[in-house]
């Protein structure tokens, strides 16, 4: 496989040679920028770049040599600018908690350019806290060390696992301090800053449409569907209304079915506005996300949110639907009418319900029998979890080796119950159901090696938990030494492996992280 130097990579300008931008270049003061897709902008430099991780596999996506040069370094910094990149900020608008906020767009993102490798694929290349943008409103543009750092590291953790989303190629320090209030409550501090680098075919996001439509901006909007369909859904032939429901469809479909995926691995977004959902499908926006640890419904990652709880785990197939509305809402004016689109709607509530069922069973290593007893299953297994503290994925990881009911299962259960929860005494509804959960697997007769296989494909080992990341925060903030962040990311590239050695990443959480900001709630 070729390397390029990153002066050398195939760039292409697609977005920006076809769609409609800033007339104002180069000018990175907040303003309302109308009947444009995108602002030229350049990021602006940086005092003293460190370069902390570079992820190799996605250096290979772009066919870029990894090898940490100097101009790679400026570039990734945004200290430098390859003489063929044309470097932008988005502009998009976007429901934040339910409500329409207007203009929104890339306040601290600045997308550097578009790469295309040698297959034919496409990525861009974008730094999140490279600088102020017309969109950064009274920010400043900046991203602290913390934040960064959990973007890179759950990026590559959600690759590894299986769940469409944006990457992340880099990690550079800036050498600059930034201040930020880390609960909003009138006590800010200096942070160290950093820059992430981040790769996806594209950052298109469901606010990116909402914008135009809410000017009434039918003809902007038009040329954005279109280039949308052309260059990311080619296989949906036409241009016309027909087209643009299908293509709504498909994307409907995607994101139910990676919501689906958000649960199977106990994923929470923390803030599903529309501005953070991907035309393509893909989890993008890592912002106060955080991983289910003792298994509960109602648990959000954010503390703006702790209230309502809108973006709580158990909801964030719902939020998805209701997104995916004011998608349709926006696309409805070029097709005309809203019931082609509705449709859309009814595929992502079928995969919705469909591919919870089917990610449940095969977590649980069982066959599809009857619909209702199979969801009776589930919902019996939902509630048991629910009142009590249970280690998700601890527990689903420790169903594949449990024997089948018989000699020894009873001892299998405790061992399993004593492995996965946080605080006994234990419910005796879920030793109940574990009971009856064995009877079924008896009754299903796979061997037990078959079935173990199977769930270990679905059910990981390792995930990035709170407490984790933030102990790798602490550790490079501190010492500025990065061997932990590289440990980390190394555990993550094999989930689903049992890597002997390193039982302490799949640890519980400690009882010091139960409350501490970072390991349990984030603003």
């Amino acid at each position: 496989m070729p390397r390029y130097a990153i002066d050398a990579l195939r760039y292409r300008d697609d977005f920006v040679r076809e769609l409609p931008g800033d007339l104002r270049t180069d000018d990175p003061r907040p303003r309302p920028v109308l009947g444009a897709c995108y602002s030229h902008v350049r990021p602006t430099p940086v005092s003293a770049p460190v370069l902390l991780a570079l992820v190799p596999e996605v250096a290979a996506l772009l066919e870029l040599d990894p090898t940490p040069t100097r101009d790679l370094v400026d570039t990734l910094a945004g200290n430098r600018i390859a003489p063929l990149m044309r470097p932008y900020a988005a502009c998009y608008g976007g429901h934040q908690f339910g409500s329409w906020a207007g203009q929104l767009g890339d306040g601290r993102a600045i997308t550097l350019a578009e790469v295309q490798n040698d297959r034919g694929e496409s990525w861009e290349i974008q730094l999140k806290g490279a600088g102020p943008t017309p969109y950064s409103r009274h920010a400043d543009g900046r991203a602290v060390l913390r934040s960064s750092l959990r973007e890179l590291v759950c990026s590559e953790a959600m690759h590894h696992l299986g769940v469409p989303t944006t990457r992340a190629l880099s990690l550079v320090a800036t050498g600059d301090g930034v201040m930020r209030d880390f609960f909003y409550d009138g006590h800010p501090r200096l942070e160290p800053g950093a820059i992430a680098c981040r790769v996806a075919p594209s950052f298109l996001r469901f606010g990116s449409y909402e914008i135009h439509a809410a000017r009434r901006d039918t003809a902007t909007l038009a040329r954005l569907v279109d280039f949308t369909r052309r260059r990311y859904y080619p296989e949906i032939a036409g241009d016309g209304p027909d087209a643009i429901a299908a293509m709504f469809a498909e994307i409907c479909r995607r994101t139910a079915a990676l919501a689906v995926e958000w649960t199977r691995v106990g994923f929470v977004h923390g803030v599903l506005n529309t501005d953070n959902m991907s035309i393509l499908g893909l989890t993008i926006d890592y912002g106060p996300y955080g991983w289910v640890e003792p298994f509960d419904l109602d648990w959000t990652p954010n503390t703006t949110d702790a209230e309502h709880g809108r973006y709580r785990f158990g909801q964030q197939g719902q939020v998805a639907m209701w997104n995916l509305v004011q998608l349709g809402n926006a696309w409805v004016p070029l097709v005309g009418a809203g019931e082609p689109l509705q449709r859309g709607i009814e595929l992502a509530a079928a995969e919705l319900e469909r591919g919870f069922r089917r990610m449940m069973l095969d977590k649980l290593g069982l066959r599809p029998t009857d619909t209702a007893a199979d969801d009776a299953t589930i919902g019996e297994l939902v509630g048991a979890l629910s009142s009590t503290e249970v280690d998700m994925t601890r527990f689903f990881r420790g169903l594949s080796d449990l024997p089948a009911v018989g000699v020894g299962s009873e001892l299998a259960i405790s061992a399993l119950l004593d492995d996965a929860e946080y605080a006994p005494p234990r419910d005796d509804a879920l030793r109940a159901w574990l009971v009856r959960y064995l009877a079924r697997v008896a009754v299903e007769g796979e061997p037990r090696l078959e079935r173990a296989a199977r769930m270990r494909r679905v059910n990981p080992r390792f995930v990035p938990r709170n407490y984790l990341v933030q102990e790798v925060i602490d550790r490079v903030e501190s010492t500025g030494d990065a061997s932990a962040l590289t440990e980390l990311l190394d555990v993550l590239r094999h989930p689903y492996d049992e890597q002997p050695g390193r039982e302490a990443y799949a640890a519980k959480r400690p009882e010091w992280a139960r409350n501490r900001a970072g390991c349990s709630m984030l603003s």
